[in-house]
């Protein structure tokens, strides 16, 4: 009789299992690597964590999810599929994997997929969305006016080393949503000194561009200082960016439908004409300051006793190329013992250049008693205001020596006075406690700590028996495994939102999953009970407040219209911290 039963059971779960279909439908499995592969996923019942394949080749955009629910002549028909768009990345044979989704408690699997990318195809599609010609040219146009990048350029006939400031935007179109982007190849700035600014919280404005109003975001700046003249070339910015276009086509609300694509943006080449410095008025010292300065020399002291030495600082301050050129150094008798000079900047480099000061500082050591000078010391440099060259001259600076130790002399050749340290402690510390052991020691058989071990197994053995029957418990209670699952679940799918924050698609996928597992959890329903009347329903009846389960419900319209409209990260942001507070919410009222 059970044998019977058995095969009874078999047979009910074998017509149940023929009555659920999901599969993976590709649109074409051969295509050239111009052209574009949508692969959907589909099912002829509702299921949960539905986990997409890896797509090796391809660079995927989605998913796009629609869902059919219908009564007809009493019998229902639902349908719910999973859209992504494909991009190849390179040529060859590729095989897409399974996808996996659990329904009714048991775990369904796609047949793997193979497919041929070969040559470019002249002539081809790449957008499998546009099905005429009018939609596709409608949607080029949009992909060709979403996203523009620009580089600025300060000034395009500089002299050499004079300040050029290069600022990259870039401009968005306000029926454009940018996923992100990433960097194909960087500007090189060959025969040019440069400093790149840091952008802090960089934010989003609003400009003007070629007539259009576009949102504009600031994502580089660079300060350049020419280091030789004639026509010189700033390689392109060229970015890689992920977007999301109208396709020219409209839902029955009358709202755009996107597709996801991809667009290589350049700044373009720039080419600067760089002047030379005149030769006419140029001093002899000239060392290649351009800007405007202040220069000074400063002794410590004039007068040096006992040979104490004198430090001599040499600074210039102002605004211009600090960094690129030298400082004129002292000249001194051979009675002055002067060593290398300590280096120091203090500069910072805002977008119109450098300013700041640097110095050097000089240890001069007196060897022998009398008068010495310092010869005068100058600095020129290029004024870019009157487009002359400037030159500051000091005055000689005598340093007299009064006298000098008798001992220096012999310092100098290299004697040495060596003198006996003592030490202060003529006695090693004596040891004032012992930790002696006995030789004899109690045997351990016989003990306290022996009888110990030995029975504190059979003082475990009623804890065992009651931590088992407490698992038993635990592990009968199903309903009970179920809510701790879905609560699981819930975490999960909430924490996967949170990292998906930015990514329109991951995120509001894993927001709705982490709230169908919390009602599951909470109100103990399976998938299928899940309608909008039944959930409002049970809510008011846990006592959960009217307007908690409206904020419940915003939630959940979010997560069904986020996927068809473009969303910004702070709205994602607004929706991740409104579920967060509404669970919160419900957790406290139930």
């Amino acid at each position: 009789m059970k044998r019977y039963i058995l095969l009874l059971l078999l047979f009910v779960q074998g017509i149940y299992a023929q009555q659920v279909e999901f599969k993976a439908v590709p649109s074409k499995t051969s295509l050239g690597i111009n052209e574009r592969l949508i692969v959907e996923f589909t099912m002829n019942q509702d299921g949960d964590n539905f986990t997409p394949p890896q797509f090796p080749g391809f660079k995927a955009s989605g998913p796009q999810q629609m869902v059919s629910n219908s009564w007809i002549n009493g019998k229902r028909t639902f349908s719910r599929s999973y859209k992504y768009l494909l991009i190849p990345t390179a040529k060859g044979n590729f095989t897409i994997g399974s996808a996996t989704i659990i329904i009714g408690g048991y775990e369904y699997k796609t047949a793997p997929i193979k497919v041929k990318v070969g040559d470019a195809i002249a002539g081809a599609d790449p957008n499998p969305y546009a099905n005429n010609q009018q939609h596709q040219q409608e949607m080029q146009q949009n992909v060709d006016q979403g996203v523009h990048l620009v580089a600025e350029v300060s000034k395009t006939n500089p002299y050499v080393n004079e300040p050029v400031t290069v600022v990259y935007k870039i401009y968005v179109s306000p029926y454009t949503a940018v996923g992100g982007w990433k960097e194909v190849s960087s500007p090189q700035y060959n025969d040019f000194w440069s400093q790149n600014i840091d952008i802090k919280n960089p934010a989003v404005q609003t400009e003007t561009y070629q007539g259009q109003e576009y949102r504009m975001l600031v994502l580089r700046k660079t300060v350049l200082y020419p280091q030789k003249d004639g026509k010189l070339e700033i390689e392109p910015l060229t970015l890689d960016v992920s977007m999301e276009v109208p396709n020219g086509r409209r839902d029955i609300f009358g709202r755009q439908f996107m597709v996801a694509t991809n667009k290589v943006v350049s700044a373009g080449k720039k080419f600067i004409n760089v002047k030379p410095l005149p030769e006419k008025g140029k001093p002899a010292d000239f060392t290649g300051a351009v800007g405007s300065f202040s220069f000074t020399v400063k002794p410590s002291a004039t007068v040096s006793k006992n040979g104490e030495p004198v430090q001599l600082d040499i600074a210039v301050s102002g605004k211009g190329n600090l960094k690129l050129f030298t400082l004129p150094k002292p000249q001194v008798p051979a009675a002055l013992e002067m060593y290398d000079p300590e280096h120091k900047e203090n500069i910072s480099t805002p977008l119109s250049g450098m300013q700041g000061s640097i110095s050097d500082s000089y240890t001069i050591v007196p060897q022998n008693k009398g008068k010495y000078p310092i010869k005068e010391l100058s600095f020129s440099w290029f004024d870019l205001a009157t487009h002359t060259y400037k030159t500051i001259t000091h005055d000689e600076i005598m340093i007299n020596v009064l006298n000098v130790q008798e001992n220096q002399e012999s310092a100098d050749k290299g004697d040495s006075n060596k003198k006996d340290v003592k030490s202060a402690e003529p006695f090693r510390f004596i040891a004032l406690e012992t930790s002696l052991k006995p030789v004899e020691r109690d045997d351990f058989f016989g003990s306290g700590l022996f009888w110990g071990l030995l029975f504190a197994p059979f003082l475990l053995i009623p804890f065992i028996i009651f931590g088992r029957k407490k698992k038993e418990a635990y592990d009968s209670d199903v309903v009970g495994s179920k809510i701790r699952q879905n609560n699981k679940l819930a975490k999960k799918f909430l924490g996967e939102a949170k990292k998906q924050l930015g990514n329109k698609a991951g995120f509001y996928l894993a927001l709705e999953k982490a709230l169908h597992n919390f009602l599951k959890a909470k109100l103990h329903i399976e998938t299928a009970d899940m309608s909008r009347d039944n959930i409002k329903e049970l809510l008011l009846s846990r006592n959960a407040k009217e307007e908690t389960v409206a904020d419940f419900s915003k939630i959940m319209d979010s997560c069904e219209f986020a996927r068809y409209a473009p969303s910004s990260d702070s709205a994602m942001q607004n929706d991740y911290d409104s579920a967060v507070a509404v669970i919160t919410a419900l957790e406290k009222q139930i």
